[in-house]
């Protein structure tokens, strides 16, 4: 039994080693609310500047208010800003051009660019737009829509401003698009009016469409980057290897989104009744989706409107909570979500009052330890005993070394006579192992963490630590190469605690056991430092406990 648990140790750790070499993050490419109902929209009142920039439309047969037009419209383009975001959108097919959050920055130099929602503009691709499906479906040209105001400007005291495209096409079916925005909130009210002014009865389907293109290169195994949408009430997550052939869901579509590591863009219909979504991979490996409403019927003169909500910010549980619809749902911890949660919750809390981030991992950590103290101690006395057990083993493994059946039923008996437990000394540790991958989840993958400063080197738990910058590559080591001091303290850490855990009697485990601060070592090399912290904070910790058990028996 005791060979097999050490064998059963050693590949787990060999699995976890192979496991961190197969999947290590790739270097991250440079690529990029109380509710008013929208029925009580003030008019929004014209201000500022012309903003506008004159481009060729995409195609030279366009509809501007109820005209045909043949000839070339000029693009004019929209420019929002909020204290949260700068938004462009152009007047052709009412499309979001740019998306820049002012609160996160490329890099953790405070100078450095916005963080870039829309990466699309040069593969001619619309990275959100809306569009009434008509059946028959005429020639789809891009719409140029009059707009009530050229700039909006929101500050702090701001109240919401609104922004309209009003337009139609060529078979009498008026389309506007009014917008909301708020001066304190990442998402945006849409309201879509569909008016029926031909003769004719017209059918047809609203659609929402998203798309965008991931950063190339880039790939995590604590991350999820792919389309995710809230299908009855369960989450659907598709990666964008998985769309190469097109993606069909019907039900009650709660929302569809996009999402990378840190931000994520979504469409959220009003109209939880059933619908439909299709989603592929476009050329140029540009994902996109599109959310279909159930068939409308616009009789002559008829007059509809569809409600949506758009959201495009970070992946921030707090903000995604407050909005509703379920859009939390989308920050999935996988398998150990309901632990990976309420750390989560402790880790936000726990930095309301020390205002760092590196701090409230180590407060956590004190208090995860606290609560499996009694477990821990637990573990050291049942390792203590079989310490003792350890000459009388010999002697039994010594004499019936040739009946291996009898030396098992022997040292059964010896541990039946000393009430020992075998596995006491490794069922606590197995107990903490779903605490530690939930950990390992939340502090690689949470918003909060990204380029949250500690102390010193360290200016972004969210990444590995990396003392100086090396001109030459490291193999295995995830660029930029650098010293990785806080990971070499950890493997120091274990390195202590080890030598003051009680020696194993068989000198197979003992071997074992020594490897271990070295295969940890090597595969914390690329975990964010976050992760490592925790790790050292709880070696560090064990250290002391092991001092403290020691003393007393002494």
């Amino acid at each position: 039994m005791e060979k097999r648990t050490i064998l059963a140790f050693a590949l787990s750790f060999v699995i976890l080693l192979l496991w961190s070499f197969v999947f290590s993050p790739k270097q991250e490419q440079t690529s990029s609310e109380k509710k008013e109902p929208l029925d009580k929209m003030k008019p929004a009142i014209s201000e500022s500047h012309e903003t506008s920039i004159p481009r060729p439309a995409i195609s030279p047969k366009t509809v501007q208010g109820d005209k045909l037009v043949f000839s070339k419209i000029k693009e004019k383009e929209v420019i929002i800003e909020t204290p949260l975001y700068r938004a462009v959108i152009s007047n052709v097919g009412a499309i979001l051009k740019s998306f820049q959050l002012k609160k996160y920055n490329l890099t953790t130099d405070p100078h450095s660019p916005f963080i870039e929602l829309v990466h699309l503009d040069k593969n001619g691709e619309d990275f959100i737009d809306f569009n009434f499906d008509r059946q028959p479906n005429p020639k789809n040209d891009k719409i140029i829509y009059k707009v009530n105001n050229d700039s909006l400007h929101l500050g702090h005291e701001s109240f919401p401003r609104d922004l309209t495209f009003s337009s139609s096409v060529s078979d009498g079916v008026s389309i506007k698009q009014t917008l909301r925005f708020f001066p304190d909130k990442y998402h945006i009210d849409v309201l879509i009016t569909l008016t029926n002014n031909s003769e004719n009865q017209v059918q047809g389907n609203l659609k929402a469409h998203l798309k965008n293109l991931p950063p190339q290169g880039k790939k995590s195994y604590y991350s999820f980057i792919g389309i995710a949408l809230l299908l009855d009430d369960e989450l659907e997550t598709i990666e964008p290897k998985e769309m190469k052939e097109e993606k069909y869901y019907s039900g009650r579509i709660g929302w569809l989104a996009y999402e990378d590591d840190f931000f994520m863009t979504a469409i959220i219909p009003d109209d939880q009744s059933k619908a439909s979504f299709k989603g592929r991979l476009l050329p140029s490996d540009i994902i996109g989706a599109t959310y279909i409403s159930p068939s409308i019927l616009l009789e002559r003169g008829e007059q509809i409107t569809s409600h949506f909500i758009l959201y495009l910010g970070p992946r921030d549980l707090g903000i995604l909570k407050q909005l509703g619809k379920k859009l939390d749902l989308a920050i999935n911890f996988g398998f150990f979500d309901i632990i990976a949660r309420p750390l989560l919750y402790v880790l936000r809390y726990c930095n309301q009052y020390v205002n760092n981030y590196g701090l409230s991992i180590i407060i956590l950590t004190i208090l995860i330890k606290i609560l499996f103290w009694p477990l821990t101690q637990k573990s050291y006395k049942s390792m203590k005993e079989m310490q003792k057990l350890q000459p009388l083993m010999a002697k039994i493994r010594e004499k019936h070394k040739d009946n291996k059946e009898r030396m098992n039923k022997e040292i059964m008996g010896l541990y039946k006579t000393y009430k020992v437990n075998p596995m006491g000394g490794c069922l606590p540790m197995v107990i903490q192992i779903p605490v530690f991958f939930a950990l390992f989840r939340i502090l690689g993958n949470s918003i909060e963490l990204r380029h949250a400063p500690f102390m010193l080197w360290i200016n972004d738990l969210s990444t590995p630590d990396r003392l100086f910058t090396l001109p030459f590559s490291i193999p295995y080591m995830t660029p930029p190469c650098g010293i990785p001091v806080l990971t070499l303290l950890m493997g120091a850490s274990m390195f202590v605690q080890q030598k003051m855990t009680p020696t194993p009697g068989d000198p197979t485990q003992a071997k074992i056991m020594m490897f271990l601060p070295i295969i940890f070592t090597i595969m914390f090399i690329n975990f964010p430092s976050g992760l490592v912290l925790y790790w050292l904070t709880n070696n560090i910790l064990s250290i002391g406990q092991q001092y403290r058990i020691k003393k007393r028996k002494d």
